[in-house]
């Protein structure tokens, strides 16, 4: 076990005064009704521990947003489990379902998190390599690395960090392979509020034949800017929920009680122009700061969603991504993830992750350091 290269990145960041965009924090203002719901919930004394699957209002206020949104029909009273964030209803899903010795299907460049969850824990990931600049896969790409001892895969869609949205023809092909095989599906949807170009988001449990065996996990800390208060969720069928749940009163107890609610009444109070504006946002910002790593001679992967971009940082000083990380962070202050944090071997060497997901300020001043190259 090793403390992950975005926290590594972030205290090189602090270290010499630079600005961070490495790790995946959105400098969003905190909608006033999510922050009205926590503080009135606080004043009328919902301070203690909530039920194992967290507080009913909120886990109806997901259901209704999945609805709406997806087009899932989810049982707030069985279906819905409220953790500590979305990695900690990953853990949990991890605990409840699969075994020391399971292998898991990654689709790779992945999130470290989800690696080093299952390193933790004895499971075994997978890879399929998906290959720029869309990130593309194909049904033999999967089956090429289908073995007896594989039980799941994890979809992340949009992705971090190469902010791929996976389209309904790919997620069919997930779907007939996970069918084919006897598979779990997990998923990371947290950026699912961050599409761009006119792409929708597609949960992957409303495909045909996929409700029962996908674990769908997100949480409110992206679209709603509250990544310290750790409110996420898993959505399953009611066997799998009560198991998941168990084992997240287990590690976690519950999320805070106050914070549910306040992300409950940001759900059910914060209508579709929120989100559209989220989602606006994040294009423009995405627009011009690929825009000026394109000039400055890094050029970017430009991501279909999520706030991260993929860039190729080979021209950097350096033999290896870390070091032309740091280099770039002691030439500029700015700081970005080394790509070797995505990847297994040596095709993460020469690219780097920055989250442009930051007040429009401070990315422009990130601009104006990044243009000195």
């Amino acid at each position: 076990m090793a403390q992950s290269e975005i926290r590594n990145m972030s205290i090189e960041c602090a270290r010499v005064g630079g600005i961070n965009l490495a790790q995946g924090v959105c400098d969003l203002p905190v909608p006033d009704a999510v922050i009205q719901g926590a503080e009135e919930a606080m004043e009328r004394g919902s301070n203690i521990y909530t039920r194992y699957d967290g507080r009913l209002e909120l886990r109806t206020a997901i259901a209704a947003r999945q609805r709406r949104d997806t087009g899932m029909d989810v049982d707030p009273e069985g279906q819905v489990v409220v953790s500590s964030g979305a990695t900690g209803a990953f853990y949990s899903a991890c605990l409840a379902l699969l075994d020391e010795g399971d292998e898991v299907v990654v689709f790779e460049p992945y999130y470290g998190y989800h690696i080093v969850t299952m390193a933790s824990l004895g499971i075994k990931p997978v890879f399929v390599t998906l290959a720029p600049p869309r990130w593309e896969f194909t049904a033999e790409d999967l089956e090429r690395v289908v073995t007896p001892r594989t039980r799941a895969m994890i979809l992340n869609t949009p992705s971090n960090p190469a902010g791929k949205v996976f389209s309904r023809a790919e997620l069919e092909l997930v779907a007939d392979f996970a069918q084919a095989h006897d598979l779990f599906v997990f998923t990371d949807e947290i950026y699912e509020s961050f599409v761009f170009d006119g792409l929708t988001h597609i949960a992957p449990a409303t495909l045909p034949g996929m409700a029962r065996r996908t674990i769908t996990i997100s949480g409110l800390s992206k679209v709603f800017a509250i990544t310290g208060w750790r409110i996420g969720y898993a959505i399953c069928a009611p066997e799998w929920a009560l198991a998941i749940g168990h084992f997240s009163d287990l590690v976690y107890v519950c999320a805070p009680a106050p914070l549910q609610l306040g992300a409950a009444r940001g759900l059910d109070e914060l209508g579709d122009d929120y989100y559209t504006s989220v989602s606006d946002d994040h294009q423009k910002k995405r627009d011009l700061f690929c825009g000026v790593l394109r000039d400055i001679g890094l050029t970017p992967h430009v991501p279909s969603g999520a706030y991260y971009t993929l860039a190729d940082v080979s021209s950097l000083p350096g033999a290896t991504a870390k070091a032309r990380a740091l280099h770039l962070l002691e030439q500029t202050g700015v700081a970005c993830v080394p790509g070797s944090a995505f990847y297994r071997g040596q095709t993460g060497e020469t690219l780097a992750r920055f989250c442009f997901a930051k007040e429009m300020n401070i990315l422009e001043d990130a601009m104006r350091r990044l243009r000195t190259l």
